[in-house]
């Protein structure tokens, strides 16, 4: 209200009533009439005029018309001098005894004119008020600069996250709960000597909920939260960063108990080293304060720091030691339990249909992150409403798996027979080969129609989550992603440039194989090569070369072993089941996509599909085929084996467990097990 009396609008609105009601009550005068100086020369004659008053070169004055009294004005002609006209008027006023005025030339009044005065002096009195503005503003921003981007999320009943709303990571919640106890009683712990830890470290791959869970113990313990990113301390200006990080721990004492979450921490935290030039690093600076900061708390001030990241290997040292980052709680990819409860969390406002069963959805997803889960089951909802369907099929769930998979099919693409002739045998020989090895992973789905940047895929899903990997198998995940190539080979005498990422990927986990696992007999149980990345130079500039030239010579020499032995096997599977092949291809030709069942009963079934056979034909004679037991190869009956105890790096971090079709990059080190072979 006070807002409004003080705005000039407030008096204009004002200014305008009144002059409305001034209008409305106050007698307009009466309107004067214009006449020509002869017509007003006839009137004179005529004695009609009242009253005259001369003002300058016009007369006005009052006549009688229609018995009413009328003002009156006239100019008079230019052609009349003063002399003439005082020669012509003056005999017949003096005769009709005529009032006589005179005026003084119109002047215009001094208000008016010190208004250009005055309207100068405002210009420059706002110009110079919006230049103080701007430069105080501008002030306030340069010491902004300096002010903390850290988010206050208070607690809100509405969209506050507990740990109900987490799902698959009870491990982590029973880690964090600690944190919760203590901001909410905290006298216990002081009471018993404790010290909480001040800061904890999350790390995990992207997507698996280390942001979600930070905000559900702040909404458990009902205290505030501040957010920022790694990359929000450090600006262009020497010595922001550091007057941020002391902004943001200033605010955060001020409303402790409370929380503060970094992301990407790895951002701010990076080994600190000289740089390339020598120069004085800003990033440093700031996390020089920030190691300040963490360990110049009061033991018990109630603050504590919770940060995210993926690359807990590159952090400072001095930031991950007791007393500032002292714990490390790793989040990691769901298991199967855990991905089942995530599915069911999403779920939750999703009207499923009837023969939705998560617990198979689950099954089919391994590797799959929370953020993945999340984005498929809203990629259903929608395949679901393109559909104009009121509840989400099974089938649907399942199309939008192979999409977040392998990519958004492509059939408005126009390929050539040739080409499509090519993509039928390469697929199918990746199947085929995948299918003949004893430690390969089941087939799930094979389809030459195009998706992303691939013409074709063939999606292998693991029977159960992975951690490890055997020699055996990684070779044998050499052999079936050689099949492709070999069927080219083989059936159409010429190679293609589809098995492009095939060949990488062959490359990568040969050389994993030699330089990383020691699983070379010439070599023996070493490693060669360092996987240390500089701070500034980058992985690419610093690999680290620690064994000689003769080694290197080896190395090669290992790694052509190994991807000549997988393409001599490859060759000598698909040689001998060149029949099946050839059913397999022309399957794909005609139907462009076998799903797991249709393709286990051409390969274990009895049955010859020829290029000539048209599609219901091969339909016909796919239905022939009776499977003595369902599908088990997909959803086994047995149940999950409990958490072996690590004796070695789990494959999670070394080989990086992802359930899909590739998408043309290998992984770090060229182990992918459970990925679909792409042409």
């Amino acid at each position: 209200m006070r807002k409004m009396f003080r705005g000039a609008s407030f008096y204009i609105i004002i200014f305008i009533v009144l002059l409305i009601l001034v209008q409305q009550f106050v007698q307009p005068p009466q309107q004067t009439i214009e006449i020509p100086f002869s017509e007003f020369y006839a009137e004179l004659q005529g004695g009609t005029i009242k009253e005259i008053t001369n003002i300058d070169r016009a007369v006005e004055g009052t006549m009688i018309k229609n018995g009413e009294e009328v003002p009156f004005e006239s100019f008079v002609p230019v052609v009349f001098s003063e002399e003439e006209l005082t020669a012509i008027l003056m005999p017949l006023m003096e005769e009709q005894q005529l009032q006589v005025k005179g005026a003084p030339p119109p002047t215009t009044p001094w208000f008016i004119q010190l208004l250009p005065s005055v309207f100068m002096i405002l210009i420059f009195v706002v110009l110079w008020f919006v230049f103080m503005q701007q430069s105080q503003g501008g002030g306030n921003r340069v010491m902004s600069f300096g002010k903390s981007k850290a988010k206050l999320h208070k607690d809100d009943e509405k969209n506050r996250i507990t740990f109900n709303d987490v799902a698959g990571l009870d491990e982590e919640k029973e880690e964090l709960q600690e944190l919760v106890e203590f901001l909410k009683n905290p006298r216990k712990f002081i009471e018993l000597g404790a010290r909480i830890p001040k800061g904890i470290l999350m790390v995990g791959p992207p997507g698996t909920g280390k942001t979600y869970l930070t905000k559900a113990v702040a909404g458990e313990a009902g205290v505030p939260f501040y957010s920022i990113s790694g990359s929000d301390f450090v600006e262009m200006f020497v010595g922001v960063g550091a007057s941020r990080v002391r902004d943001l721990f200033d605010q955060a004492k001020k409303t402790a108990p409370c929380i503060i979450f970094i992301d990407e921490i790895d951002a701010v935290g990076r080994k600190r080293g000289a740089g390339l030039g020598g120069g004085h690093d800003e990033r440093e600076q700031t996390l020089n304060q920030l190691l300040v900061e963490m360990d110049g708390f009061g033991i018990n001030e109630g603050v504590i720091v919770v940060a995210a990241t993926n690359r807990a290997d590159i952090l400072d040292p001095a930031l991950l030691r007791p007393g500032r980052f002292d714990r490390q709680v790793m989040v990691g990819l769901p298991d199967l339990r855990g991905r089942e409860a995530i599915m069911k969390v999403h779920a939750r406002g999703k009207p499923l249909a009837d023969d939705v069963d998560l617990q198979v959805l689950a099954r089919r997803t391994p590797g799959f992150s929370p953020a993945d889960i999340e984005n498929l089951m809203n990629e259903a909802a929608l395949l679901t409403a393109r559909k104009n369907q009121k509840k989400i099929m099974m089938d649907t769930i399942e199309e939008a798996i192979t999409k977040v998979i392998a990519g958004m099919e492509k059939r408005s693409r126009i390929i050539s027979e040739k080409e499509r002739r090519i993509t039928a045998f390469h697929e199918a020989g990746h199947a085929l080969v995948a299918s003949m090895l004893p430690n390969t992973d089941p087939v799930h789905q094979v389809s030459i129609i195009p998706r992303g940047r691939a013409g074709g895929f063939t999606m292998i899903l693991p029977k159960e989550d992975k951690y490890y990997a055997t020699k055996t198998e990684m070779q044998e995940h050499i052999v079936h992603l050689l099949g492709g190539r070999v069927a080219e080979k083989l059936v159409l005498s010429d190679i293609s440039t589809g098995a492009q990422n095939d060949l990488q990927r062959v490359s990568a986990v040969a050389r994993a194989m030699v330089t990383k696992y020691g699983m070379s007999e010439k070599l023996g149980s070493m490693t060669f090569g360092s996987d240390e990345d500089e701070v500034f130079l980058g992985r690419d500039f610093t690999s680290k070369r620690n064994y000689s030239e003769d080694v290197a010579k080896v190395i090669d020499e290992e790694i052509r072993r190994l991807v000549d032995q997988g393409y001599h096997q490859a060759e000598k599977l698909l040689t001998e089941n060149m029949a099946l092949l050839h059913s397999i291809a022309n399957a794909l030709l005609k139907l462009e996509t076998l799903n797991a069942d249709e393709y286990i009963r051409i390969f274990k079934g009895n049955i010859t599909i020829e290029e000539e056979d048209d599609i219901d034909e091969v339909r016909q004679k796919i239905a022939s085929v009776q499977l003595e037991a369902p599908l088990e190869h997909l959803i086994p009956e047995t149940e999950e084996a409990e958490p072996v105890e690590k004796t070695a790096q789990p494959l999670e971090n070394e080989l990086e467990q992802k359930t899909g079709a590739t998408k043309g990059e290998p992984l770090k080190d060229g182990y992918q097990p459970a990925r679909s072979q792409e042409n």
